[in-house]
């Protein structure tokens, strides 16, 4: 699968790349400076994510540990 960079340096994600990997229209894509290679993920609003940590805060029973145990089923003891 082609695309074609136009004069301002844009890009067209083709439709069955985009259908597959979920992308939004409007959904922002991080790059990876580092690779050597063309890397794009989508990026995540850091404070959307952390203003759901604890949202579960007295509604699971247990600890966190036996939430996953229920939830994945039991680790062995040695894997732990």
């Amino acid at each position: 699968m082609k695309a074609t960079i136009t004069a301002k340096g844009q890009i067209t994600i083709p439709k069955q790349i985009r259908l597959r990997l979920g992308l939004k229209k409007g959904q922002v894509l991080e790059f990876d400076e580092t690779s050597p290679y063309l890397l794009a993920v989508p990026a995540f609003d850091e404070q959307e994510m952390r203003s759901t940590l604890g949202c579960t805060e007295g509604r699971l029973p247990g600890t966190v540990a036996e939430w996953l145990d229920e939830t994945r089923g039991p680790v062995p003891d040695d894997d732990r």
